[in-house]
């Protein structure tokens, strides 16, 4: 492995690390004045690992918990919590059986009790009662559209919320008049709170006019419950709630200029908040590394371009992937024969799309390897088909779940 591959590799564990959330939580609980019987519930992807920091933090004052988390995400059991595993990024069974527990829980509470709320991203489909009449097909349906039609996160919950007996400040409201307490780990850009996980404890800020133009946009197709459901305008204000924010995408992309740095490397941050196709987004950054290849911009080598937020995969092909791994992959024709250059797109949570890769790293050599290995470039990218091109030259990220989940993180390092 080159010197820049193994600056790379060292990046992504220390970005990884950096962004746990063990010791926000614990800095919010600290900050907090428990009042009331402490009771958790802790949703998201990393809902283990929040629920373990504040479990380890409260001790025997935590009454009773339910941590519900992605499959393989738990790490083992956790005094007075129970863990149940669901799926993601589509909701199942164990999805609905979860959030029962949890709901049972919420409207056994009363004003003696407090309710410790742990979010995390993952939590729209991890997280989940829909309303009368949806059934868990009409959500798998519906949620499979919005995947694979190119709309954003915040398109996709305002969608999600409105079938929902938890989302859009609910959940809260059926804990009233037990105050809650959400400690919140940001995967959504801007760090919106009613779109992380679709907003459970919070007011929503869309319209039903919001919901209609994202049915219209992405040409959902709805059934006669669902469309009434649509209708109907969600929750505007919850009473019982304090909230705060552990993390996001800027300390995603602050870990990762620090580190450049700590490599050798100067460390330019272009934006905490990309959001655009995923082969858009590779063909930019390899455009940039081009211009500094070229002595054609203001940044020299050796740097670390780094940009953190959520692209987007409109889903056209049948093939295997996430959206890190298609901006890498995208990437590696723009960076062809570039001496001393890799890109890596990289999602925290270590889960990039229905995939065990958390993204994909290419250089100088990646197209020149898949021509060789009579791979079609642009037949990959037709077919969405990422995880198996970067498969072929070694060019996956896998991490295995981190138990941590604030968004991604693109990097060109130039040496």
């Amino acid at each position: 492995m080159s010197n820049i591959h193994n600056d790379a590799q060292s990046m992504i564990k220390t970005i990884i690390a950096d962004n746990m959330p063990t010791q926000a939580v614990v800095n919010a609980l600290k900050a907090h004045n428990f009042t009331g019987n402490i009771h958790l519930v802790a949703i998201g992807k990393a809902a283990w690992t929040m629920a373990k920091a504040a479990s380890d933090y409260l001790g025997d004052r935590l009454v009773k918990g339910i941590a519900v988390t992605k499959y393989e995400h738990s790490q083992g059991s956790l005094p007075r919590i129970d863990i149940y595993e669901a799926g993601h990024p589509v909701v199942d069974e164990n999805t609905i059986s979860a959030t029962k527990k949890c709901i049972e829980l919420a409207e056994a509470l009363t004003e003696k009790d407090e309710l410790l709320f742990l979010i995390s991203g993952g939590g729209s489909a991890l997280f989940e009662a829909p309303m009368d009449g949806i059934s868990l097909e009409d959500l798998q349906g519906l949620t499979s559209q919005l995947l694979s039609s190119g709309a954003d996160i915040v398109e996709m919950n305002m969608i999600r919320k409105r079938l929902s007996q938890v989302k859009a400040g609910r959940f809260a409201m059926l804990a009233e008049p037990c105050p809650v307490f959400a400690v919140i780990l940001s995967d959504v850009l801007g760090d919106r709170l009613d779109t992380i996980a679709s907003g459970p404890a919070v007011p929503d800020a869309s319209t039903v006019e919001d919901a209609q133009r994202v049915v219209s946009k992405y040409n959902l197709e709805l059934t006669e419950l669902q469309k009434k459901y649509l209708t109907t305008e969600t929750p505007k204000e919850i009473t019982n709630v304090k909230t705060a924010i552990t993390g996001s995408v800027r300390t995603l992309c602050e870990s990762a200029a620090k580190t450049a740095g700590e490599l050798g490397y100067t460390p330019f941050v272009l934006t905490a908040t990309m959001d655009c196709e995923a082969r858009e987004a590779g063909r930019m950054l390899a455009s940039i590394a081009m211009d500094v290849h070229e002595g054609r911009s203001s940044i020299t080598r050796p740097c670390a371009i780094i940009a953190g937020g959520e692209t987007v995969v409109t889903l056209k092909g049948k093939g295997k992937g996430g959206r890190n791994q298609e901006l890498a992959f995208a990437a590696a024709r723009g960076i062809k024969g570039l001496p001393d250059t890799v890109v890596f797109s990289l999602g925290s949570d270590g889960t990039d799309g229905p995939t065990d890769a958390a993204g994909g790293i290419t250089d100088g050599t990646s197209f020149a390897a898949l021509k060789e290995k009579g791979i079609d470039f642009d037949r990959v990218l037709a077919d969405n088909d990422a995880y198996h091109g970067l498969q072929a030259i070694g060019g996956l990220i896998i991490t295995g779940p981190t138990g941590t989940n604030v968004n991604d993180v693109s990097v060109v390092l130039m040496k």
